[in-house]
């Protein structure tokens, strides 16, 4: 079927909570899709932080496909192998105890908020269950991690949001320090602000943040949802702050490309979350545990160390680009902000036209080239976007 044909069968039958990019994708390999008239992009998007491998990596497509041939779906009633292999790969890469698996980082978060509020209830009763969140952060879109995103316009049209959560300014930890109180339970933070503009946290404020968990016993928890599975260059974004949270949340990049949210927690959280305190159809499905595995087995140090060089590589490429003021995030997880009269959008839609596919974050440009990203992929990625901002004239938008 022709890309006219697709776009307008969506358009008659999707519910648009999205808009769409005007191209239709039909295969891909590495960091290149191809669309149904032979179309070629250079995709540094990977799915939103999800195609850590690129698209349809040999090893992991293999394994998903022996899986789904051996045993598709069990529930988690049942043990299967690819489950709990990957619990134990999470727990030895992350240092902490357990894990709940979940099908989407919105999901992990909320497992988080519930795990902490169950650790504060058996400590100390009814009551202490707020849970403060950062300014301009962003933790999913069912109604509890909504009203967690610590965006006005997200707070519309939903109410009444839950109650529980309340806001500070990230960096300033006075601010933060005067909303604990005896209803306090957690601290939740993201160390690099994706959908908020890819604004990396300061490490002072992270650690001063950390003391004052440890002060008041409140669970500090971290979502890597996006920053996680070596997007940013160490298998967790913690261990560029020498951070050890209380819980962690982790999706997007850890499947592969299929669905899967994780909630690890420490001892002290893990006592808690017994039999029936919470629960998930799907979580742990043995096909994506299968891809997750693979994902997961390719992340060792000298991968690792090849995500880092080429985050060097494009950030050092972004900052010599015309019209480019700033270039903000950690590893292949960056912003890029334009000087006044520079749209991001109109940025992505040229960069579209030439073959280009990126996102956007408020003011700035959002690159997330998948992991396995090449020098002569950035290269050219950089081409493509120096061509389109020559073009663009700050004073004439």
């Amino acid at each position: 079927m022709d890309s006219e044909k697709v776009i307008a069968r969506d358009n008659n039958y999707i519910l648009h909570t999205y808009n769409r990019n005007p191209i239709v994708l039909e295969k891909g390999h590495g960091l290149h899709a191809y669309g149904p008239e032979g179309q070629s992009y250079l995709d540094f998007t990977s799915g939103i932080g999800v195609n850590s491998l690129g698209y349809c990596d040999l090893e992991w497509a293999e394994a998903v496909s022996r899986q789904a041939h051996k045993l598709q779906h069990t529930s988690n009633l049942y043990y299967t192998a690819p489950c709990s292999k990957l619990a134990k790969n999470l727990c030895r890469r992350t240092g902490l105890s357990k894990v709940f698996f979940a099908n989407s980082g919105a999901e992990a978060n909320e497992g988080a908020i519930k795990a902490a509020r169950k650790y504060s209830h058996d400590r100390y009763g009814d009551g202490r269950s707020t849970v403060i969140t950062l300014v301009n952060s962003f933790h999913g879109r069912t109604l509890a991690t909504l009203t967690a995103t610590g965006q006005a316009g997200f707070h519309q049209y939903f109410g009444p949001f839950n109650e529980g959560f309340v806001y500070a300014a990230a960096g300033d930890i006075d601010g933060l320090t005067k909303l604990v109180n005896d209803r306090t339970c957690a601290i939740m933070l993201e160390l690099v602000q994706g959908e908020g503009g890819v604004v990396a946290l300061d490490p002072l404020f992270v650690r001063q943040v950390r003391s004052l968990c440890d002060e008041k016993d409140l669970c500090l928890i971290v979502d890597e949802v996006q920053t996680g599975v070596g997007r940013t260059g160490t298998f967790l974004a913690c261990e560029q702050y020498n951070l050890r949270p209380d819980i962690v949340t982790l999706a997007k990049g850890l499947g592969g490309g299929l669905p899967i949210g994780a909630v690890l927690v420490s001892d002290k959280v893990a006592a808690g979350m017994g039999p029936g305190t919470h629960g998930s159809t799907f979580g742990g499905n043995p096909v994506v545990c299968a891809g997750a595995n693979v994902v997961l087995s390719r992340l060792d140090e000298r991968f690792l160390a090849g995500v880092r060089e080429h985050a060097a590589q494009l950030r050092a490429g972004l900052e010599k680009l015309p019209h480019v003021t700033e270039v903000s995030g950690l590893g292949l997880m960056l912003g890029v902000q334009f000087e006044e009269g520079i749209q991001a959008a109109d940025v992505l839609a040229a960069c579209r036209e030439r073959g280009l596919l990126v996102l956007t974050a408020k003011t700035r440009l959002r690159l997330l080239p998948p992991l396995v990203v090449t020098a002569h992929d950035i290269e050219r990625a950089l081409v493509i976007l120096d061509e389109v901002l020559c073009g663009m004239d700050p004073l004439h938008p």
